[in-house]
């Protein structure tokens, strides 16, 4: 099964590993559509980074809803019209609630996700782009957004193991695992061929892609 075959891919991974460049970019070469993530419209986000014990729950039920109402559009939709690149995958969403929110609030998120969850499609691909922490750092200091102004080095490394975590035992999907420390899909158009063709050579349901200079 080559790229040009999947109808719904989605391209995951933590902060600033580059996951919306990247759909992007699989959308303009597939003539697809996009399904974006919308952090700028949370707006709690930039105090959750601020204090994020205060502002966890708040945060977190807002990207739930906006996650959710966004796949629901796709079970109405035709996904064999036209292939839809999304930048999240919405069976990650308790990821981040198990890592910010108190017991008592996360019982109350999990009722609230249990209510939502069986609305996402399964995708037919997943891109899960990996980088070291020490990589994620440079990128999101490099690119950060207002929102992102105080995102802490201890949140990243966490975060960054629990992504480790989630994707090792995934199995809803196809999944091909990337690291991309040492690529960069937006600058260096090779490298994104390069991606292209191990995506169309894969075989079996986890494959990896480690570039080594």
């Amino acid at each position: 099964m080559t790229l040009n075959n999947y109808r719904y891919i989605t391209v995951e991974g933590p902060i600033g590993v580059g996951k919306t460049s990247l759909a992007k970019q699989l959308a303009d070469h597939l003539g697809g559509s996009l399904l974006l993530e919308s952090p700028e419209e949370n707006p709690f986000l930039e105090k959750f980074y601020d204090d994020i014990p205060r502002y966890a729950l708040s945060t977190q039920l807002f990207f739930l809803f906006q996650r959710a109402n966004q796949v629901q559009n796709l079970k109405q939709t035709d996904l064999f019209s036209k292939v839809t690149i999304c930048d999240f995958l919405l069976e990650k969403d308790p990821l981040f609630a198990r890592l910010t929110l108190s017991d008592e609030e996360h019982r109350l998120y999990q009722q609230i996700y249990d209510h939502f969850q069986p609305l996402a499609p399964d995708p037919d691909l997943v891109i899960y782009l990996q980088a070291s922490p020490d990589t994620l750092i440079q990128r999101v200091n490099r690119h950060r957004s207002h929102y992102e102004k105080n995102i802490s080095e201890s949140y990243l490394w966490k975060l960054s193991d629990s992504y480790t975590q989630f994707f090792h035992q995934y199995e809803k999907a196809p999944v091909m695992i990337v690291n991309s420390d040492n690529l960069n899909f937006v600058d260096h158009p090779n490298d994104f061929s390069l991606l292209v063709e191990r995506i169309n050579q894969m075989r079996s349901s986890r494959e990896y892609f480690n570039y080594n200079l």
